[in-house]
């Protein structure tokens, strides 16, 4: 019999109905029945999938093969059993409630026996509210490294191994550990690979988010992802000696995998359980947060693991209550570096260097954004002229005499709506500093009031009232929002042509200016009037 291109292992356990489009997915692939071989490992399944599994097997046959086992408590144990009996020149592991795209498998075995890879990552996307990282997607690359790629945050065995390689390493899934157990099956096989590839040009790989969560990740508690995160770390640290090259990988535990254990869930854990997931932390920050991993964090992050390793609880948990009720803390500027001023910051009894709490080389629109808001508007008019007199509080303290408001025309790109205002690129041009400004702290001492009369001109027009700060050495947009605040009333502005003036809240909530004339002759309408002037003129000098 001959060889098939790939073996593609399914651990299945309780997937219905999504294991039917799943294993649709295969047996349709382009590569074609002759050269794929499926196994299905029923790890003890107590809905129809076990069922399911047997009428693909039934029409089939050679083709889908069937295990049924005893539940084992997770993935590891059946996908390890699957590879025992696997016969494929490659292997390649899916999720049972996920699906493939139906070029897949035959993109990505051509793709590796062109570039002789031992690892294909093939595009990965999320489906039903499902996240996937896709940092590694943005382009093909016939050779990319575990140290100087995103490929440290795309983990999960959803990829095509060259078996030679899996059977020369004996690679296996630790069948002990209930979430993760793929991380140190996949780390190791990019460790040993000869040549790892990302292939970006095809949707290979669609991760389905269960309606009801119950996917195993989703499902796992503080404690239990602890253990496992500690876990795939000692096995990776006893493959990758200290340095640069185990900080890139362990970046990701540290952002991801460890940080979601202090998120907004955290307050609300039992004592007991906060200690415990603290000391864990701490145990793991002791053996690997160095401090060049520590500074290619973010700063938010970066503080909480650092609370965290110093048993600072009381200190953390404000932290996040605080962050999740009002946005992050006011930044402080000081001798041309931003710090934002977290809990602890500077507190003489936890002695944390302020290089933990700066913000180093990383975009803060939104930290700027969330605390940026209107404090009052009014129109100051003289005569003819007329100016909008704004206050607007913005979250920095210290050195803030780059910070100004400023009326902008333009609308701001797409891509800054998310975080709510946006890092201005190097040698883009700014809209005009006009009329008077000045600073003071904000009463509640969190912040700094930028006060500004700006004067208008008697043009059509739709203006953005937009904050700019330099903050780390960048410059930042700042949309400003109304939040609630009474904005004056629409105003007639000018006598001989007549003007009108108006303060609104955008659909995002943003505050606008806007200006136009209340009539405009139509076109012609000159012509016209001196027309009929000169034939009244006429009949009254007859």
């Amino acid at each position: 019999m001959t060889r098939p291109d790939v073996t593609v292992v399914v651990a299945v356990y309780n997937t219905m109905p999504y294991l039917t489009e799943c294993l649709n997915s295969l047996v349709k692939q382009s590569i074609g029945r002759d050269r794929l071989e499926v196994v299905a490992v029923d790890d003890g399944s107590t809905d129809d999938s076990g069922r399911e599994l047997d009428r693909f097997a039934e029409r089939y046959p050679g083709v889908v093969k069937v295990i049924h086992q005893a539940n084992s408590g997770g993935p590891a144990a059946p996908s390890n059993r699957a590879l025992e009996v696997a016969t494929g020149r490659y292997v390649y592991f899916i999720g049972s409630d996920d699906h493939l795209g139906r070029e897949a498998l035959e993109r990505m075995v051509d793709y590796a026996d062109r570039h002789d890879s031992d690892v294909v990552v093939g595009k990965m996307v999320g489906t039903n509210g499902r996240y996937v990282h896709q940092a590694l997607f943005q382009r093909n690359d016939p050779d990319v490294s575990l140290y100087d790629s995103a490929l440290p945050f795309t983990l999960a065995n959803t990829k095509l191994f060259r078996r030679d390689l899996v059977e020369q390493h004996k690679l296996r899934f630790p069948e002990d550990l209930p979430v993760g157990s793929d991380q140190p099956f996949t780390i190791e096989a990019c460790v040993r690979a000869r040549k790892v590839s990302v292939l970006a040009d095809y949707t290979c790989y669609y991760a389905v988010k269960r309606g009801d969560s119950s996917n195993i990740t989703y499902r796992a508690d503080h404690l239990s992802r602890l253990r496992c995160t500690a876990r795939i770390m000692e096995h990776a640290a006893g493959l990758i000696e200290a340095g640069p090259q185990r900080d890139a990988v362990f970046v990701r535990h540290f952002t991801w995998e460890l940080a979601k254990l202090i998120q907004d869930d955290f307050p609300s854990l039992d004592a007991a359980t906060r200690t415990e997931v603290c000391a864990g932390i701490a145990e793991l920050a002791d053996a690997y947060f160095t401090e060049a991993l520590r500074d290619s964090m973010d700063v938010k992050r970066r503080v909480r693991i650092a609370l965290a390793q110093r048993g600072a609880l009381d200190h953390l948990v404000r932290a996040i209550e605080d962050e999740a009720a009002h946005g992050a803390p006011p930044l402080l500027l000081e001798d041309g570096r931003a710090y934002v001023r977290y809990p602890g910051f500077r507190d003489p009894a936890l002695g944390l260097p302020d290089r933990l709490f700066e913000v180093i080389g990383e975009a803060v629109p939104r930290q700027l954004a969330d605390g940026t808001r209107l404090v009052s508007a009014a129109w100051e008019q003289s005569g003819d002229d007329l100016a909008v007199s704004l206050a607007v509080r913005v979250p920095v303290t210290g050195e803030t005499d780059t910070a100004s408001v400023r009326l902008a025309a333009k609308a701001l790109p797409k891509s800054t709506d998310k975080p709510g205002g946006r890092r201005v690129p190097v040698g883009v041009e700014l809209p005009a500093r006009k009329g008077e400004s000045s600073q003071e702290p904000a009463p509640d001492g969190t912040g700094t009031h930028l006060l500004a009369r700006i004067p208008l001109q008697p043009a059509r027009a739709k203006l953005g009232v937009r904050a700019y700060l330099d903050v780390a050495g960048s410059t930042y947009e700042i949309p400003v929002k109304t939040q609630g605040v009474p904005l004056p009333l629409a105003r007639r502005w000018r006598e001989k042509v007549p003007y009108r003036v108006s303060a609104t809240a955008n659909a995002k909530g943003r505050l606008v200016i806007t200006t136009a004339p209340l009539w405009e002759p139509s076109p012609g309408a000159g012509l016209r009037l001196r027309r009929v002037l000169s034939r009244v003129k006429r009949k009254l000098t007859r």
